[in-house]
């Protein structure tokens, strides 16, 4: 008789300046190709990796959790398991552990909440090339973090969604929006439950409209009450754009 499979995640971390995306293409090398590639090298078999979300071309994630199922007996040494996988992954790749799940655990349906950060800098710096957006004039924090908190709440962000997104809703619930200085740099942070196609990158896009004076403290507030992606700012370069966290009620 074969062995049942059983169902794994794997808290990943990777640097996507090289790939497009997370997601499986039939015409560019994105992260998830990488990672199917390698577990199938150490299986033996092909492997189907699930993911607690996508991120665009040129997108980091500091944590993104995947499910897959196996039955290989390999997994039960953990650490090893983890070892031998990133050597065979790419230097921009990294797994940090193998958790064996509940059969029905499901890499994004579960994720309870999700965070993300931006980065922006305003001194040349060869070192955060494509790690952050330089931007040239400063805008006013304070500013923008007034006009942040009429993004918090559940509410419908049709406005900062790309168009035409295999969704079933765009209805969100912000719990925590902030731009935070440090040293000489900015740092936006979000959390919500969910997120939708380029809506971090928006939000940050017309925030700063706000914090540049191009546009009044309540701008954001009627840009939500619009539900049209016209009225919001200018999406931001990916480069500055990080997943740092996925939560899920039974991952510590």
């Amino acid at each position: 008789m074969e062995e049942q499979a059983a169902r794994y995640f794997l808290e990943i971390a990777y640097n996507g300046t090289a790939y497009h995306g997370w997601q499986v293409q039939d015409n560019a090398i994105s992260v998830q190709q990488k990672l199917n590639e390698a577990l199938a090298v150490l299986l033996r078999a092909p492997v189907e990796t699930v993911g607690a979300g996508r991120t665009d071309t040129g997108v980091h994630a500091r944590q993104l959790y995947v499910h897959f199922d196996s039955a290989a007996a390999s997994l039960a040494q953990g650490e090893r398991f983890v070892h031998s996988l990133n050597a065979l992954l790419p230097h921009d790749i990294v797994v940090y552990r193998l958790l064996p799940v509940a059969s029905d655990a499901h890499a994004r349906f579960d994720a309870s909440a999700r965070s993300y950060e931006y980065h922006i800098h305003f001194q040349k710096d060869p070192f955060l090339q494509h790690q952050s957006w330089q931007l040239r004039d400063r805008p006013d924090v304070a500013r923008m973090n007034e006009a942040a908190k009429d993004l918090l709440g559940k509410q419908d962000f049709s406005c900062f969604s790309k168009s035409h997104t295999q969704v079933f809703t765009n209805i969100c619930h912000i719990t925590h929006a902030a731009w935070l200085i440090e040293e000489d740099r900015l740092i936006f942070h979000i959390s919500a439950d969910r997120f939708l196609r380029n809506m971090v990158r928006a939000i940050v896009g017309t925030l700063l409209e706000v914090g540049l004076g191009k546009k009044p403290v309540d701008h954001v507030k009627s840009v939500i009450a619009s539900q049209d992606r016209a009225k919001a700012g200018t999406s931001v370069p990916a480069c500055g754009l990080y997943l740092t966290k996925v939560s899920y009620p039974y991952i510590t």
